[in-house]
């Protein structure tokens, strides 16, 4: 879930701290990926927040999201235009719809945040490039994620890479800190900004997440309060994990392929 920190210092986190926290992790992206297979033509929205409840309930957690400001809803689902924090309703999924789905999870204390956006049935060509792009881009800026950087060098890579493809990376919501609060220090843009230069440090865990739109990068949001849609009416993706930054290379502790967790120092 992109937005500002609600603390006001950056947490190294420890090693107990992180024996706590990979569980969450972990239960995070089981959600996100089981909620990812129900996905199909003709479900409501609303019958997908209560698959991902159910989920989240069978694994003893509790999501990060409902209640948080008031949000009425178990996971973020956004279709099409909507950018983040769609809310569950009525509206039914249709055959080549692609929906964004933010999983954020509490368990033991702390926080696992991550998302993804997938294809309703099939898509067009255009559609999965966009979201190819997307989850690329979120790979190099994980890559970034290593101490002695500064979140300017995870936001540079973001941009460079949505902006050499030809897509806007939207500027209102960025990647945060994550720990014990949904949000923490430091912000993470998706784009460069030099009053988010932190320098990294081994602890710190970070929730990267671009968000990026097939045309333009403006953004408005919708009388509900929350959805963010397009203001061109394009399409636009959303790929997330939370990320340890160590003295090596950075940890996904969003990943269900262990093999993949580290980056090759």
């Amino acid at each position: 879930m992109g937005g500002a920190g609600e603390v006001t210092m950056i947490i190294l986190k420890t090693e107990r701290d992180l024996a706590a926290m990979r569980p969450a992790c972990a239960i995070a992206r089981a959600v996100l990926e089981a909620v990812a297979a129900f996905v199909r033509p003709d479900l409501t929205t609303q019958e997908v927040d209560e698959y991902a409840a159910d989920c989240i309930k069978q694994h003893g957690a509790r999501s990060a999201f409902l209640g948080y400001r008031k949000y009425p809803c178990h996971i973020c689902i956004s279709v099409n235009d909507e950018v983040v924090h769609g809310l569950a309703g009525p509206r039914r999924l249709r055959f080549g719809d692609i929906v964004s789905l933010d999983v954020g999870v509490y368990y033991r204390g702390f926080v696992g945040d991550n998302a993804l956006t997938v294809a309703v049935g099939g898509c067009s060509v255009e559609a999965q490039r966009l979201m190819d792009v997307t989850e690329s881009a979120l790979t190099e800026g994980i890559a970034q994620a290593r101490s002695g950087n500064r979140v300017t060098d995870v936001s540079r890579a973001i941009q460079t890479c949505v902006e050499r493809n030809g897509y806007s990376v939207v500027r209102e919501f960025v990647g945060h800190g994550v720990g014990r609060a949904v949000h923490e220090p430091p912000e993470v843009p998706n784009f460069v900004d030099a009053r988010s230069s932190a320098r990294l440090r081994a602890g710190m865990t970070l929730a990267i997440e671009p968000m990026v739109n097939l045309g333009g990068a403006a953004i408005k949001v919708l009388s509900d309060g929350w959805t963010a849609v397009t203001q061109d009416g394009s399409l636009s993706a959303h790929f997330e994990h939370t990320v340890l930054v160590t003295d090596g290379a950075p940890e996904i502790l969003t990943c269900s392929d262990r093999a993949a967790l580290r980056w090759k120092a």
